[in-house]
């Protein structure tokens, strides 16, 4: 089964299209935790306290590479020690690392991340795109290998941060001499990139990351991309509601996955609790519930 069934599978089976972004920071955790433990420590619990509290109404893990590089070998030990245990749990896991290389280290990076005996071994992992195919081909490599050695990915396509215009939104001329901004020119890209990865449920392995910040464009890029599927950040503490990435779905209420981070992460500071995994789980069914509203 290819790695974009089991995802799709997996939303369905929990009725709710999100991903808890454990983009885990130190300040993000109640004191109670960082009292009575290491910061590594408190970051490795905190994790799987919140895997342990949702993996049974959220179906997909994402893990921000960012924020556990920043503590050294601690820190990529519990990036590494989060992937496996959720993916025990039988959550679908993503790789947040944004990787853009060529040749010889793009390899190593694939072979990093999506090996199924590699050190940080995922279901999918999120690239950028800048270079060109040289930089996305050894991923795809892996992918094709084999299903139980390779996985998924989701590429740059409309990201959800204030400043993605300044190239994003360039016109450029497209290959047929058209003119396109240059976000749904990549997408286009992707799109075509991933022909030969579709699955059975009708989307290819090789999906796109859509904002949720930018409602239209998240609209037309499903409908110029009707085998792709959307990753969509932005949801919650960035801005983005429901109705902001309706859109992203299909009339059949698949095609996307929902990020959130933040909202999940320190929903137990908004209710001023310690309790941070139910204050999380309370959350997690509003926001599958919010969704399910639009779709």
């Amino acid at each position: 089964m290819k790695h974009i069934d089991r995802l799709i599978e997996a939303i369905e089976r929990s009725g709710n299209p999100t991903a808890l972004g454990l983009d885990t920071r130190i300040e993000y955790l109640p004191k109670s935790l960082t009292d009575e433990l290491s910061d590594s420590a408190a970051i490795f619990k905190f994790n799987r306290t919140l895997i342990d509290a949702l993996f049974d109404i959220v179906p997909c893990v994402k893990v921000q590479g960012a924020c556990y590089e920043m503590l050294g070998a601690e820190g990529m030990q519990i990036f590494r020690d989060t992937l496996f245990y959720a993916r025990e749990k039988g959550m679908v896991t993503i790789a947040d690392v944004k990787h853009n290389d060529i040749g010889a280290s793009a390899e190593a990076y694939a072979t990093a991340y999506m090996n199924a005996d590699s050190p940080f071994s995922s279901d999918f992992v999120t690239l950028n795109a800048y270079l060109g195919f040289d930089g996305i081909k050894p991923f795809m490599d892996v992918c094709e290998k084999s299903e139980k050695n390779g996985g998924g990915i989701f590429i740059l396509v409309r990201t959800s941060n204030p400043s993605d215009g300044e190239f994003q939104d360039l016109v450029v001329q497209g290959e047929n001499g058209s003119s396109r901004p240059l976000y749904e020119c990549v997408g286009l890209k992707v799109g075509e990139w991933g022909e030969d990865f579709i699955g059975m449920h009708g989307y290819s392995s090789v999906g796109a990351v859509v904002g949720a910040t930018w409602p239209e464009d998240g609209k037309k890029l499903r409908s110029l991309l009707p085998h792709t599927f959307f990753l969509v950040p932005g949801y919650g503490a960035q801005g983005a509601t429901a109705k902001d990435i309706a859109g992203c779905f299909d009339k059949h209420g698949r095609g996307a996955v929902v990020n959130a981070s933040r909202s999940l992460l320190c929903a137990h500071k908004k209710l001023k609790t310690d309790d941070f995994a139910s204050a999380a789980r309370d959350e997690a069914l509003r926001m599958r519930d919010d969704l399910r509203g639009v779709i």
